[in-house]
């Protein structure tokens, strides 16, 4: 499976829009700094088509060992959550990766 790193994005980005490599890696960096300095600021970050960024706070809590069955303490954690967009109308990111996914396995 071919991995989509930064380059191939930029690469990409310069292709479609007649622009040189250095300046789609650019905007690529741009735009993920904006959307890191947002979550960083306690924003959400919501990209019709795409999907939502946000960072939540999870309080610290108790939790019990698998294993031992003890409990034990988690610590608070800050975890930052995509969710893909999922709406019906239109063509959504997710219905067209769905979409592509299955073909692949279909064809294989």
């Amino acid at each position: 499976m071919e991995v989509v790193n930064k380059k191939v994005l930029a690469d990409k980005v310069a292709e479609e829009n007649g622009i040189t490599k250095k300046l789609a890696s650019e905007v690529i960096d741009t735009l993920f700094a904006t959307m890191t300095e947002a979550l960083k600021d306690g924003k959400k970050v919501d990209i019709t088509g795409f999907g939502k960024f946000e960072v939540k706070q999870r309080a610290a809590r108790t939790g019990i060992n698998p294993q031992t069955k003890e409990q034990i303490q988690i610590a608070a954690t800050i975890p930052s959550i995509y969710r893909m967009f999922t709406r019906t109308t239109g063509l959504s990111f997710s219905k067209a990766t769905t979409d592509t996914i299955a073909a692949s396995i279909a064809a294989s």
